[in-house]
């Protein structure tokens, strides 16, 4: 049944992107994780969680992936000339099936082409899952798209297999540090010192480091006081519909 209602959902366009706000230390909003949600005709809306896992086990995450990427850069595009968004940047979540596509770096490129795009307002996320496989591949593939101007973030930073060797290779723009290590972060020592790590590693490798699951303003000034300067989480807000997101962006960046 969930087969035959994830056709029809991408047949009638019952899939919904959300965006959850990426902010400096500033507060100005500098970007945003799109999410997929459902609008399930009789179940109403779904979070990933409910069809993500199964679609990933069936290889629907291919068509669903590539329509998440569509979404996101006609979206870029309808902010191309607007300057309140001009400068802001979605975040895709890529699933290792739809990497391994062959033609996945030519779609992004036609993507890219097709609309005009800035291409460095694109940044698509990677699992430590998906880097510690192939790696020579996963090379080529990111450095085609590098010298377009595509940026790279390493998602949930800390909780996979990579290793340091895999990391200085791969043009990476961005660590994540995982939420698991953020929610934590005022009473555990370990996931201290690891914050600590990621975003020294971060720094000296010459990455961004943005921290995501933030809730309280406790864990923020732990983070900006060890050097993370970008955040993500309820903090700040939820995933917001597309609407909802512009109007955030207008109060925070005026």
């Amino acid at each position: 049944m969930l087969d035959s209602d994830l056709d029809v959902a991408l047949r009638e366009q019952q899939f919904v992107l959300h965006y959850q706000p990426q902010l400096d230390s500033t507060g100005k909003v500098i970007g945003a994780e799109v999410l997929i949600r459902w609008q399930h005709p009789v179940r109403g809306l779904l979070g990933p969680g409910e069809f993500i896992d199964h679609a990933e086990k069936t290889g629907m995450i291919i068509p669903i992936g590539q329509w998440v990427l569509e979404q996101a850069v006609r979206q870029l595009r309808c902010w191309k000339d607007d300057p309140r968004y001009a400068d802001i940047g979605l975040a895709v979540n890529i699933s290792q099936k739809q990497f391994r596509q062959s033609n996945f770096v030519a779609d992004i490129l036609r993507l890219i082409d097709e609309h005009a795009i800035d291409a460095r307002r694109l940044d698509l996320e990677l699992t430590e899952t998906l880097i510690v496989q192939d790696i020579d591949d996963l090379l080529r593939k990111m450095n085609a798209l590098v010298e377009r101007g595509v940026r790279f973030s390493l998602d949930d930073f800390g909780t996979g297999f990579s290793s340091l060797s895999h990391l200085k290779r791969l043009p990476l723009n961005t660590l994540k540090i995982d939420r698991s290590f953020v929610c934590d972060l005022l009473t555990d020592t370990s996931s201290q010192t690891i914050v600590r790590t990621v975003i020294a590693l971060a720094q000296s490798m010459g990455m961004n480091v943005i921290a995501e699951g933030v809730e309280t303003d406790a864990q923020q000034q732990v983070l900006l006081s060890n050097g993370c300067m970008q955040f993500q989480g309820y903090l700040f807000s939820k995933p917001l519909p597309l609407q909802a997101f512009t109007a955030f962006v207008e109060r925070q960046n005026g």
